[in-house]
């Protein structure tokens, strides 16, 4: 059956990816973009091609209205980490407020309609704070270390107020570290290439020590499409890639792969890496058990090592910096 669908943040990385595979299912998407900084306008070439797509440039905490539609997908937000630090205000207005407005048009929505939207609201598995040893649930108690992971707390608890308060619908997603072609190059991965493109030492927090678990944005997605396959609602889910490792571990590969004369059982790559930096609250593991939306069908498609081969020479030879 066609649906309609509002992707909000349908120029961002996630966004992208979500708008895609939307338009792909021949679904009628709605997208919504304020173009910040790491918004990439040229996607608006390829979606324009598909006639089920329309666009608004406009901050999600500004939307004054939603047409009629079954679904509202939010990627939208503030996410790198670092600028949370250096500066919580804009996330908190994006993160918080953003999210509060899209409730309260699905809740207004719902009162001049019969139809029911349902929310389906990116968080991340940074909620939960880290663990040294197991894994978070999704019944786990919320532990956000920095800024960044405060706001996306934040913006579950307003989505599980309105839910039980005014009924809005609702879906959240707490995915893992999300990599892939067309991340925005503040990120670990798209970052370090960056940095040796240049010439120059990849800042590095916390000599590579934190442990992440890594997801491609195509499976991140997929696992929405899942969800909505399956009439999910209400419920709270995890997203997590299945492949967990060192930051320096990722960032070795990443020179390595860059720079072919690095031996690879030996301390070359060392050379183009900046040991001194660090990150206040700096969390040191992430892991989520996603095993509640892997019994709907969903599982991780992309090989790891395989997709950072692949996008090393898609940042190679396709940015320019």
């Amino acid at each position: 059956m066609t649906k309609v669908v509002y992707v909000t943040g349908c120029l961002g990385f996630i966004g992208s990816y979500v708008t895609r595979d939307c338009l792909k299912r021949g679904w009628y998407v709605r997208g919504v973009d304020k173009c910040t900084y790491a918004a990439n306008t040229k996607y608006l070439d390829e979606f324009n091609s598909y006639p089920n797509f329309t666009y608004e440039k406009k901050d999600i905490r500004n939307l004054p209205f939603l047409y009629g539609c079954d679904y509202v997908i939010n990627t939208a937000a503030e996410t790198h980490v670092d600028n949370s630090i250096v500066d919580h205000i804009e996330f908190m207005r994006s993160n918080i407020d953003g999210v509060r407005n899209l409730l309260e048009l699905i809740r207004n929505y719902r009162a001049e309609r019969s139809l029911f939207p349902t929310l389906i609201h990116f968080s991340t598995d940074e909620v939960y704070g880290d663990i040294e040893q197991g894994c978070h649930y999704e019944s786990d108690l919320l532990k956000p270390s920095n800024p960044y992971s405060a706001t996306k707390a934040a913006a579950d608890m307003l989505i599980l107020a309105w839910a039980r308060t005014y009924n809005v619908p609702y879906v959240i997603v707490r995915p893992t570290n999300n990599y892939g072609i067309g991340q925005y190059i503040e990120k670990l991965i798209p970052k370090s290439i960056k940095y040796l493109t240049l010439g120059r030492k990849i800042p590095l927090h916390d000599d590579g020590s934190p442990y992440r678990n890594w997801l491609h944005a195509s499976d991140t997605s997929k696992a929405v499409m899942t969800l909505i396959d399956n009439k999910a609602q209400n419920e709270i889910f995890n997203i997590c890639g299945g492949f967990e490792q060192q930051n320096i571990v990722t960032v070795r590969k990443i020179v390595e792969l860059f720079d072919n004369t690095c031996c690879p059982d030996g301390d070359d790559y060392k050379h183009h890496i900046d040991f001194s930096c660090s990150r206040p609250g700096q969390d040191v593991r992430y892991a989520i058990d996603d095993s509640k939306l892997r019994n709907l069908g969903w599982k991780p498609e992309a090989n790891f090592d395989k997709k950072l081969t692949d996008i090393v020479e898609h940042y190679r030879n396709n940015f320019v910096w």
